[in-house]
């Protein structure tokens, strides 16, 4: 392990630690898809296994020898940049809850078609912005046996740390990739795969998840829009089904977050 003392905190090899810009860790010439940041060692050692390549750790002093370990020897040569937990705040912005980052090289992401034909229940967000959503949407997809995640042009990058975080890792598990097309047009990318699909969303013409049809669905995929305004209605249009989760006391919806668990469980092939 090459173990380096951090002596300067302005030191440009510190700079992935302390950007407050996650899209210039995009654009960084590190690795030709750009780089991330992973944080705690359960997420670090869920993307090592997951063959994420690793560019550098970060760590707390304590953590060298104790339950990290293990980490910095699986990352060989990387350099182990470490220093109290007072200097790694000061140099990121935030105290460091479990003690280790890793920035990690990112993979190029894999065509459409090629997640699609292998696939048969997916989640499909559109437009969602919100990072805390989106990792907690893959995080319920990979527990409750969809198959990947596709994304439109518009959503927040899935590999942005409070993503990372917030999903524990299922970002690095799930096949998942972007779109070719926009709204609405990528209901119609979807369905050239053979997917039915089914968009989450309050309309008069609506079928509940438990219905049986939906279970029925060789391929399906479940599309989910931003917190205020949904799904647009283009997309709706153009989906083969409107479905809701029947509510009690007069609530009208749930966080996207939490309706996807929900709908997840139901329309699984797999539980």
């Amino acid at each position: 392990m090459a173990i380096i003392e951090i002596t300067d905190l302005l030191a440009e090899e510190l700079r992935p630690y302390a950007c407050t810009s996650e899209l210039e860790l995009l654009r960084s010439d590190v690795s030709e898809a750009g780089i991330f940041i992973a944080e705690s060692p359960k997420v670090i050692r869920t993307a090592l296994d997951s063959g994420y390549e690793p560019v550098s750790l970060l760590m707390e002093k304590k953590y060298l020898s104790g339950q990290a370990a293990d980490i910095a020897e699986r990352c060989g040569e990387v350099p182990v940049y470490t220093a109290s937990s007072q200097v790694l705040a000061e140099l990121t912005g935030y105290k460091l809850t479990q003690g280790v980052l890793c920035a990690m090289k990112r993979k190029k992401l894999p065509p459409p078609a090629d997640i699609l034909a292998e696939a048969e229940r997916i989640a499909v967000l559109e437009d969602v912005m919100n990072q805390t959503n989106i990792g907690a949407v893959f995080r319920s997809a990979a527990a409750l046996g969809f198959d990947a995640v596709m994304l439109t042009s518009a959503c927040s990058d899935p590999l942005f740390r409070r993503s990372v975080r917030v999903s524990m890792g299922t970002v690095f598990q799930l096949p998942w990739t972007y779109l070719r097309s926009g709204a609405p047009d990528y209901v119609s990318e979807l369905k050239d795969m053979g997917f039915a699909c089914a968009a989450m969303a309050l309309r008069r013409d609506t079928v509940r998840i438990d219905d049986v049809k939906l279970r029925s669905e060789k391929k399906l995929a479940v599309i989910l829009g931003t917190e205020g305004t949904g799904l647009k209605e283009s997309t709706i249009d153009r989906c083969d089904y409107t479905i809701k989760i029947p509510m009690a006391h007069g609530v009208d919806s749930l966080n996207v977050a939490a309706a996807s668990a929900v709908a997840f469980w139901q329309l699984s092939k797999n539980l």
